[in-house]
């Protein structure tokens, strides 16, 4: 991408989306498209086809959509699959009709098999039933998927989709039901240590085992493949799934996890860990040799990133939008 390109990041204000944003930003692209949800509603065909025609992007990242831990996946399932359906359909479709050189995707592993082996290729997606308690979240990333697929098969297009493990860092959504499971663990920790409280109540077993991504790793990912020679980025596009994983190969427990937010929050109280919520997919191992063989690999250990990111949460307003 040449500095110059004009650069729409659909989300930007998200922990992914932002987390790209800051990466552009921090590299010399100054032409970047960042429409608020206020200015550009993703989910109105017209506005979007409207922006598309006025701006005409170059490139695309489109890391927008409707996001949330396992109680807002199965409290508001519909939701999720019409939201995050919609965004892809209008966003993924008026990239081809006016000629985006590049389009990448932002995934969820939720879209993986539940029962997929380990750790997980890109190959394997589409092979068995999903996890019934995101099940409709996935199935609306696995289609933005397949029209990807579909659009560079018919067309010739050049869109590409990258898998993330489990993102954390700084942006993140604490909203006290709906977030996912790490900044769930930090908020409610937090709460409990500001309130001098003698334990804190966490969902589940603590038994599943998660790889976890800091943002900044990934938006340097994403601006690697971005930036890929037209021939290695081709023959992304021209798979058969055009999707690369991106995250950590190493994973711990959930009960590991939550160890380790507690000594850097500095709560020392106990965990109580209620076995009747429900736990989620007991590992999401993805397999990351796609893109380390372009010379990718992430660069911040667990804890230095889990130190970052309650330093911005203690420093900001917290976002607790279900969004």
């Amino acid at each position: 991408m040449q500095q110059s390109a004009r650069i729409f990041i659909a989300g930007h204000t998200g922990l992914l989306g932002s987390a790209i944003r800051r990466r552009l930003e921090g590299s010399g692209y100054r032409n970047l498209l960042l429409p608020t949800h206020r200015e550009l509603d993703l989910g109105d065909q017209r506005a979007v086809a409207e922006f598309f025609a006025a701006q005409k992007p170059e490139y695309v990242f489109l890391a927008a959509g409707k996001v949330g831990g396992i109680l807002a996946n199965s409290s508001f399932p519909a939701d999720f699959l019409r939201e995050n359906l919609a965004i892809a359909l209008h966003v993924i479709h008026q990239a081809f009709c006016v000629g985006v050189k590049r389009l990448l995707f932002l995934g969820s592993n939720c879209a993986y098999p539940v029962l997929a082996p380990q750790p997980m290729k890109e190959s394997h997606l589409l092979t068995g039933p999903l996890n019934p308690d995101n099940r409709a979240y996935g199935i609306a990333k696995i289609t933005a998927i397949e029209m990807c697929r579909s659009y560079n098969l018919q067309h010739g297009s050049k869109f590409l989709a990258i898998m993330p493990s489990n993102a954390y860092g700084p942006n993140d959504n604490y909203h006290p039901e709906y977030s996912h499971v790490l900044p769930a663990f930090l908020r409610r920790m937090h709460e409990a240590k500001q309130a001098g409280l003698s334990d804190v109540g966490l969902w589940g077993t603590g038994t599943p085992r998660r790889a976890f991504i800091y943002s900044e790793d990934f938006a340097e990912a994403c601006a690697l493949l971005m930036n890929l020679p037209d021939a290695e980025f081709g023959s992304l596009t021209g798979c058969d799934v055009p999707l690369v994983n991106a995250g950590s190969s190493a994973e711990l427990s959930l009960r590991e996890l939550a160890e380790r937010v507690a000594e850097v929050v500095g709560f020392r109280g106990r965990l109580r860990w209620d076995a009747n919520r429900p736990d989620g997919t007991q590992r999401k191992l993805m397999d990351i040799s796609r893109l380390q063989a372009l010379g990718w690999h992430a660069r911040t250990p667990l804890v230095t990133g889990l130190r970052k990111t309650y330093e911005d949460f203690c420093r900001n307003q917290p976002r607790s939008d279900p969004r």
